[in-house]
């Protein structure tokens, strides 16, 4: 017998359901949220019928845009054949999808262990480092952003993503490559890169002397699209092995072509992964999360262990899908072409309104604006304020955006990798525009 389910069509009914059934910390943007209903490729309409451009894609996992026949038409059709058994049970989909990704990734990453979630593929990562070294200790780092479990919360290093405070002592915390607010007040190149080296004073003071692993985004998501210097990795990662440790690279967010011209992020900075996790991009939407390893630390875990929704046959189905995708329309040379210019139209822009834009930054389709109270003066003191007012006038004008930066100051561009030169146009000018409303004098 079903359940009698009252029909739901209107924004203001669904809205007061998310009050009352839904956990109050599960916010949403906007002073009127957008009640999506439907979407094609780069766009989304809400529950009234208007249409956005969306240049966030679900926090830059639509990577081939919505709805792509090409990825819902195999997910329709493994449905109908075999939907769930758990890891259990080998299958087709994920036996292709793991051995794609061993010739995909960078070095002589080979084994996965398939998850629902970026959240879980960091945990697992973290086990599998802490085994593989028998250390405990990780070095984290500020600004980043780890996931929601109590683990990945202690990774996280940003307070208004934690419910609780540190559960896990053995993470340690060291500087962010964040060169617009270096927290040594000092300027690159002449820094000489101290927020990597200091990483080894970290180890030192602060930890045994050997950790386990050094975790790391190559660009910060959460954190505010925070880029870090090219040498970056190779000091940081060189130092935590000099004591032993592993690297993780946490690829949720820039994994599968979003910094543009490489397929993972860490392959612009030339260092190569012990452990990689990743999820969000790699099935346009399908939940699946992605912890791969060198074989010598994927085969010390000798434990027991099961995913029961981790790389379902649907859910791999839709990465392999969405791979063929990305390869076939070559969307990793369309991520760095569309992202250039991009990042010249933003640029453009920043130079209109210097005032309140302080930086630009990011890679491909990753690009970040961080707005400040008045950069013409020196003053960076983060402007969350005309965040706040620019979301609402984007939102307006039928442009979807992402924000972050721990203090809620930047905003978060990343349009699914298929997008056109008109599309990019077209967003450039609602930002124009929204920037111009929030600050007419301008520069």
């Amino acid at each position: 017998m079903g359940h009698d389910v009252e029909h739901v069509s209107d924004r203001e009914a669904i809205l007061k359901k998310h009050r009352d059934y839904v956990l109050p910390a599960v916010s949403h943007y906007y002073a009127e949220p957008a009640v999506l209903e439907s979407g094609a490729g780069m766009r989304v309409r809400d529950i009234d019928g208007k249409e956005y451009l969306d240049f966030f894609g679900g926090i830059l996992t639509v990577s081939v845009g919505h709805c792509d026949p090409r990825v819902n038409e195999p997910v329709k059709a493994q449905m109908d054949r075999l939907g769930h058994v758990s890891t259990l049970y080998p299958t087709l989909p994920m036996a292709e999808l793991a051995e794609r990704l061993a010739k995909m990734t960078p070095g002589r990453l080979q084994k996965s262990m398939f998850t629902a979630s970026g959240t879980e593929a960091d945990d697992t990562a973290v086990v599998l480092a802490q085994v593989a070294t028998g250390a405990q200790e990780i070095i984290a780092l500020r600004h980043g952003y780890s996931g929601r479990s109590v683990l990945a919360q202690s990774l996280t290093a940003h307070s208004t993503w934690r419910a609780v405070p540190t559960q896990i002592a053995a993470v340690k915390h060291a500087m962010a490559p964040y060169c617009y607010r270096c927290p040594l007040g000092l300027e690159y190149p002449s820094c000489e890169i101290r927020c990597a080296t200091d990483i080894k004073e970290l180890i030192q003071t602060t930890t045994t002397g050997s950790p386990a692993a050094f975790l790391a985004e190559p660009i910060q998501g959460v954190g505010g699209f925070v880029t870090p210097p090219p040498e970056y990795f190779e000091i940081a990662v060189g130092i935590v092995r000099e004591h032993g440790g592993l690297f993780i690279c946490d690829e949720v967010q820039t994994g599968f072509g979003r910094t543009g011209s490489k397929m993972f992020g860490i392959e612009h900075w030339g260092v190569e992964p012990d452990i990689m996790t990743m999820a969000k991009g790699v099935a346009n939407g399908m939940p699946l999360g992605v912890t791969i390893a060198t074989p010598e630390v994927a085969d010390a875990f000798q434990a027991l262990t099961i995913s029961t929704f981790g790389g379902n046959p649907i859910a791999a189905t839709a990465a392999n899908a969405t791979l063929d995708v990305i390869e076939g329309d070559d969307l990793l040379t369309n991520s760095e072409v569309q992202g250039k210019r991009l990042r010249a139209g933003l640029e453009a822009i920043q130079r209109r309104h210097r005032k309140i834009l302080g930086d630009v930054r990011g890679k491909g389709l990753m690009q970040g604006l961080e707005l400040v109270v008045d950069e013409t003066a020196g003053d960076r003191t983060p402007n969350p304020q005309d965040t706040g007012r620019l979301f609402e006038e984007t939102k307006t004008r039928g442009l979807l955006i992402g924000k972050g930066g721990l203090y809620g100051n930047v905003v978060r561009i990343a349009p699914p990798l298929t997008v056109n030169a008109d599309e990019v146009d077209e967003a450039l000018g609602i930002l124009g525009a929204a920037f111009d409303t929030i600050d007419p004098a301008g520069s």
